[in-house]
């Protein structure tokens, strides 16, 4: 079975329905972060998500690290999944599943050493998802995604040999690189942003070619 591919960094309702078109099967709405490419704000993370029809998911990627600042985050969105892209840091995933039943939550491991795995692991059996990417949230100035840098696939491949729950890999995919990534990781789902963009925006030959990449795993 070919994995789910999500598409981040959309920036309007076209670029999310060429997305879809294109085979997607979730879409990535990036709000405030301290770093990185694609953020939009609240109000228009709320239009496009009211937007798209069922079954395709739409993820508020969110930097709050609280739960009650989470909560507000996706009052004001009303998307149905919420990537949580750094470390909580006030309350806990299940108080987040208590609050707000109807909602999927999927948190960013950036996969950096040992500790990564082992930290992935044990949240696993806390949400919905992981997703691994290519950040580094020690900095000065947090990189919470969208480096269009790959990570180490052989750490990822042992968080989903043990995780608990299904998992996105993230990080410098692209057309090039996503059937040994798939080879290599088996992962339920791939996150792309910066691999099918030109210019910032979406390049709807690139979608396409990485799509036929993907099934060809």
């Amino acid at each position: 079975m070919s994995p789910h591919i999500k598409i981040c960094c959309i920036q309007d309702t076209n670029e999310a329905k060429l997305a879809i078109s294109s085979g997607a099967s979730a879409l990535g709405l990036v709000a405030r972060m301290p770093s990185g490419p694609g953020p939009i704000s609240d109000e228009r993370i709320k239009e496009i998500a009211a937007s798209i029809p069922p079954p395709i998911a739409t993820f508020l990627l969110t930097s709050e690290t609280t739960v009650d600042a989470i909560i507000a985050h996706h009052k004001r969105t009303h998307t149905n999944t919420i990537q949580i892209v750094d470390a909580l840091t006030h309350g806990t995933h299940r108080q987040l599943k208590a609050a707000l039943p109807s909602v999927k939550f999927v948190q960013v491991i950036h996969v950096l050493d040992e500790r990564s795995v082992e930290e992935a692991i044990e949240i696993s059996s806390e949400v919905d998802a992981l997703l691994l990417d290519s950040g580094n949230p020690t900095l000065a100035v947090k990189v919470l995604g969208g480096t269009g840098q790959v990570h180490n696939w052989t750490l990822s491949r042992r968080i989903r040999n043990n995780a608990r729950c299904p998992l996105f890999l993230a990080g410098g995919l692209t057309p090039e690189n996503v059937r040994h990534a798939i080879d290599t990781v088996q992962p339920f789902g791939l996150d792309l942003c910066s691999g099918v963009r030109t210019d910032g925006k979406l390049d709807e030959q690139k979608l396409h070619r990485f799509v036929e990449e993907a099934l060809r795993a």
